[in-house]
């Protein structure tokens, strides 16, 4: 059995993979600010900028992955964004999604929630 390590950087590459297949690029990974910590930040286009949580769980049996994004998770994942939006200066759009990841045989399922919170 992987250890949880393993199963976080692999959810983390099936994460990134999924958004490149739509279209977005990769512009940070693991990007932190004090205490927070955003996973990814995608671009699409020049319009708009997405800030991602990535949770992954290797079975339902406690909860699903996107039960544990918390309002304190939250609460620094805006805090780390606005640091960012200042940092490069962005104007654009932005957007706060979750990918949850299951462990399943071969792999991972995959839910996306676009505009989770904000």
């Amino acid at each position: 059995m992987p250890s949880s390590a393993h199963l976080l950087g692999q959810a983390g590459e099936a994460a990134a993979a999924h958004l490149q297949a739509q279209g977005f690029t990769i512009v940070e990974r693991n990007y932190r600010f004090r205490r927070a910590e955003v996973d990814l930040i995608a671009r699409l286009g020049d319009a708009l900028l997405v800030f991602v949580e990535v949770k992954a769980r290797s079975s339902a049996r406690f909860g699903h992955p996107e039960e544990f994004v918390t309002e304190r998770k939250r609460a620094l994942f805006r805090l780390a964004a606005e640091q960012y939006q200042e940092e490069v200066n962005w104007a654009g759009d932005i957007r706060f999604d979750i990918l949850a990841l299951q462990q399943v045989a071969g792999g991972f399922r995959l839910e996306h929630f676009e505009d989770a919170f904000y």
